[in-house]
């Protein structure tokens, strides 16, 4: 029975669909609904679960009463003789009836909704945030991002499930004790009719405060939570500079402002409370003076008055129930919207919906007409034109800004120019998909960053179907099988199937260049980027290690990023750039020839560095 509703939603099968509605300050509905219709049939049947749950409770304070009237009807003697079966029925409605309801309120809500909502939310925001582009992850703290995930499912889940709850018993509560009131007199009714309106006076007045509080508290324990997985991610920064104390201004600051609204939130629930339990209290002394009154002149029997005084009581307290569950509403929905500011985000570079497939079979790169400036007016490159022809190695140079690595960014598309294009064997990459561009090219960056999985699980990520003779045989090309052997992590694997921690801290930043080289060695793309792919490795590493890059560079278009020209002599043409143009290309030897820009670099040069380096 249990794994019969666990079954019912499986979170990672439910392939996502549109993006979740951009938060425009009126999508908040649209945003729920984005994801409670993907578990609509869950949510109906709450919803009917919840009703038969508030009848069955509704009917306690009924049966009270017709018990009453049941003892001061008959005696002792004939009661169980004449009414059994009534007895019987009411005994049956709370010992069966309840119980089943709850049970089946408990499998709906706990075993059907409670994991398959959550993480049905969690699973389909990480898919859309994860495709999101490249500046989107360097506008953010990453810790932020990733707690509005991880958060806005249980929110997103728990306010739906408490606001059903909450508006069934409000409701049936409501308008059964409404109804069975008016029926045996209607001035029963006064003190009810009263509290309905101060009740939705008070949500009038109440609610949209709580859920802006709600929401301010939420913005500022994601920004807290940013502040703080920023410091411990750059723990090592913090503690070289020894700037601890720096960063418990950093983090106090946040923590200041948390405990601000914090108590914002909280005053405006303490006044909820209160102002709900004084027009309890009025409501239920109101019931009983009339009530009691209407039977001190016979105007009513005493089992109406057994029944109405515990309804109102019952309705007492579930509108306290009610106002707990409020406050945790809206701080759910606090939290929902805050997750909107990261998840309903549109795409910045999303494919077009024609997109096709990149197919090379020669792998001729052309720039044509580059602007660029990543939005300011000043701009970084200027129309810029680069032919490469297919299997050419082709170096770029220059100082520090002149657009080498924005160039690479475009071809990978991480930026879309703002004038011009870019071709890969006829194909402007515009009109193709990312991931099949990204999959033909191959990258080696000069801050390599592992993930925090194991040595053969990040060699194999560009090709995870390689075979374990594919990923040593890249390892050992890389010269990294010796240090690969000598590797063991905290929990004593060791090997290939240790781990590298996060960003790969636990590797030196040769042994981690040595692991991405290896890595684009098995990935085996036509095309090839290295962005001075050798910058961590020793002179006799690099010096080992160049022969297996000058083997891996045969057949396949290469651009190359250095700053040390001597790793770059060998490159069929060199591109010199300056102020986002390509001011000299040629080999090595011609453009010394030259004397232009490129030999002024070179003769700068002090022990195979420049002096200028990007």
């Amino acid at each position: 029975m249990f794994t019969w509703f666990e079954n019912r939603l499986r979170p990672t099968e439910i392939a996502p669909e549109s993006p979740p509605p951009r938060d425009t300050g009126r999508a908040l509905l649209k945003f729920y609904w984005h994801y409670a219709r993907q578990a609509r049939f869950l949510v109906v049947a709450l919803f009917a679960s919840g009703l038969v749950m508030a009848l069955m409770d509704t009917l306690i304070p009924i049966f009270i009463g017709k018990l009453v009237t049941l003892i001061s009807t008959y005696d002792p003697q004939t009661l169980f003789a004449q009414k059994w079966h009534v007895l019987l029925g009411m005994a049956a409605a709370i010992i069966i009836g309840r119980p089943a309801a709850l049970l089946m309120r408990g499998l709906i809500s706990n075993q059907a909704i409670a994991a398959g909502l959550t993480n049905m939310t969690r699973w389909q925001s990480h898919w859309h945030v994860v495709r999101q582009s490249w500046s989107y992850f360097q506008n953010d703290f990453a810790g932020r991002v990733a707690t509005r995930v991880m958060q806005t499912g249980p929110a997103l889940r728990e306010s739906i499930v408490s606001s059903i709850n909450a508006v069934w018993y409000i409701l049936v509560y409501g308008s059964s004790a409404l109804a069975l009131m008016f029926s045996q007199d209607w001035r029963l009714t006064i003190p009810l009719v009263c509290w309905i309106i101060a009740y939705a006076c008070m949500l009038r007045f109440f609610v949209p405060r709580m859920r802006d509080r709600s929401r301010a508290m939420s913005e500022v324990r994601s920004a807290l939570t940013g502040r703080v997985v920023d410091s411990y991610t750059n723990i090592l920064t913090v503690k070289l500079f020894a700037r601890a104390k720096d960063e418990d201004n950093f983090v106090r600051e946040t923590v200041d402002e948390h405990t601000k609204a914090f108590h914002r939130q909280q005053r405006m629930i303490t006044r909820y409370v209160v102002t709900l339990a004084s027009i309890n209290a009025l409501m239920i002394s109101g019931t009983a003076a009339i009530a009691v009154g209407l039977w001190v002149h016979g105007a009513i029997a005493v089992g109406i008055v057994a029944t109405v005084l515990p309804l109102a009581w019952q309705i007492s307290n579930i509108s306290g129930w009610v106002a707990d569950n409020i406050t945790g509403i809206f701080e759910n929905v606090g939290v929902v919207q805050d997750g909107m500011k990261s998840i309903a985000v549109p795409r910045q570079m999303g494919d077009p919906e024609d997109a096709k497939e990149l197919v090379i079979d020669r792998g001729r790169i052309q720039f044509d007409h580059l602007t660029f400036g990543y939005g300011t007016t000043r701009g970084v490159l200027h129309d810029l034109n680069l032919d490469i022809a297919p299997g050419e190695r082709i170096g770029l140079v220059g100082q520090s800004g002149a657009g080498k690595s924005t160039l690479v960014n475009l071809l990978l598309r991480f930026y879309a120019p703002e004038t011009g294009r870019i071709l890969i064997d006829g194909q402007d990459i515009a009109t193709v998909s990312q991931e099949s561009l990204r999959t033909q090219i191959a990258m080696v960056t000069q801050d390599t960053s592992l993930l925090h999985r194991s040595i053969r699980e990040n060699i194999a990520y560009g090709r995870p179907w390689a075979s374990e003779e594919e990923i040593i045989a890249a390892a050992r090309q890389a010269e990294a099988l010796d240090f690969i052997h000598r590797l063991e992590d905290w929990d004593g694997r060791t090997g290939f199937d240790a781990h590298v921690g996060e960003r790969g801290v636990k590797l030196s930043g040769g042994q981690r260049q040595r692991i991405a080289i290896a890595r684009v060695i098995l990935k085996d793309a036509p095309i090839l980027v290295m962005d001075e792919a050798t910058s961590a490795l020793d002179s006799e590493v690099e010096a080992a290690i160049q022969g297996q890059l000058d083997r891996l560079m045969q057949g396949r278009t290469v651009i190359a990023i250095a700053h040390r020209l001597s790793t770059i002599q060998r490159m069929d043409r060199i591109a010199v750039m300056d102020q986002g143009r390509v001011i000299e290309i040629g080999s090595h030897a011609a453009l010394l020839q030259r004397n232009g820009a490129y030999a002024r670099l070179w003769g700068r040069q002090s022990g195979g560095f420049i002096a200028a380096a990007e």
